[in-house]
């Protein structure tokens, strides 16, 4: 009996109780009580405490003077630390894949050391180094170079946390970026700039804005709720 007989002739509840993955339905009902518990409650809540406001009442909220202000510093601060991990990432991902040099896999593993500390660690650690008894705040505090509690730290600390983002998103595409299409650019006489600019940007853009959209989010996700003073 050939093998579409065999699976015409078997049952249908039996066909269809085979699954690739055995407990289907406790699965996803354990998924979609989690999510619920975790996501859908507390967004929810938020959701009918602002129908709860009147439309005066909740304005006025959202446009209070220091929602403001952590407005302007939330999103300038993750603005600003992205646009900067957007360069040095590049960077730092470019030597990662073209060079060779001694201690590569430490810096490689570096890279991933904010995501492997705790966001309260990074900032007692980026605290200590910049206030005036840390190593860092120390020298700069004498020239009137004050960090620690200011926009700039905070900047500094989410350059700290965002910079992984950047590097692992764009590394894998330049690992695999066609090296022939740089030789070729080469050998039709075209400048180091001109390879960059027109053969090998083009490729990792889609990813350095994908870094820059996840270091964003990151960044704006690990921001107080309040202004500093």
């Amino acid at each position: 009996m050939s093998a579409e007989r065999l699976v015409a002739a078997a049952p249908a509840g039996r066909r269809a109780s085979r699954r690739v993955l055995p407990g289907f339905g406790l699965t996803l009902g354990y998924t979609l009580f989690y999510l619920g518990i975790i996501v859908l409650i507390p967004l929810s809540a938020l959701i009918f405490k602002s129908f709860a406001l009147s439309g005066e009442q909740f304005w006025r909220a959202i446009s209070a003077p220091r929602v403001l202000a952590s407005y302007r510093l939330t999103f300038g601060a993750s603005f600003l630390a992205a646009l900067v991990n957007l360069v040095f990432g590049l960077l730092i991902a470019w030597v990662l894949v073209r060079y060779r040099f001694p201690g590569k896999k430490i810096v490689d593993a570096l890279v991933d050391l904010p995501f492997a500390l705790p966001t309260a660690v990074a900032g007692i650690s980026l605290t200590a180094l910049l206030a005036g008894n840390g190593w860092v705040g120390q020298i700069l505090e004498p020239m009137g170079i004050v960090l620690a509690f200011k926009p700039a730290g905070i900047v500094i600390a989410l350059i700290f946390i965002g910079l992984p983002f950047v590097v692992r998103t764009v590394q894998p595409v330049l690992e695999d970026a066609e090296k022939e299409l740089e030789e070729a650019a080469t050998c039709l006489g075209a400048t180091r700039w001109q390879t960059f600019s027109r053969v090998i940007l083009p490729t990792i853009t889609p990813a350095l804005l994908t870094g820059f959209a996840l270091t964003s989010t990151a960044c704006a996700s690990r921001m107080p709720g309040r202004p500093s003073g």
